[in-house]
């Protein structure tokens, strides 16, 4: 299991990662991996996730972008002290890659900023005999 954690004006942004062998198919060049998001909100106002950012890296160097609202169809709102978490997938071509981005959040007062998700390991356990 890989994982990352990333501060961003008190947002912190903590990722799982795991590989799902169960529904990945290596010999059709498919690995399937799930990763939980935990964001918290350490800060003294309410932020609301508006926007999601992602930079998907396979083994190969080939780069995928994924933009949209929210996450998991949700738009949270994290009053002080409150966190979400969600769980969600990437397929990959490749046994290995990387996953990044950012989080389009907005506090209470107006202000906009992006939380970082710090870069995390996408990679398939090698088989031990």
């Amino acid at each position: 299991m890989e994982s990352s954690e990333a501060t961003t004006q008190d947002v912190v942004v903590s990722v799982q990662a795991s590989f799902i062998p169960e529904r990945s198919q290596p010999a059709e060049g498919r690995w399937f991996f799930s990763y939980r998001i935990r964001i918290a909100n350490h800060g003294h106002e309410s932020v609301k996730l508006l926007n999601r950012h992602w930079i998907i890296t396979d083994a190969l160097g080939q780069v995928e972008e994924v933009r949209g609202p929210g996450v998991v169809g949700k738009q949270p709102l994290l009053a002080p002290g409150e966190s979400f978490e969600y769980t969600s997938f990437c397929p990959l071509p490749t046994p290995f890659g990387t996953m990044e981005g950012s989080y389009e959040m907005v506090t209470e007062g107006g202000a906009s900023f992006h939380a970082e998700i710090a870069p995390f390991t996408l990679t398939e356990p090698l088989a031990i005999n």
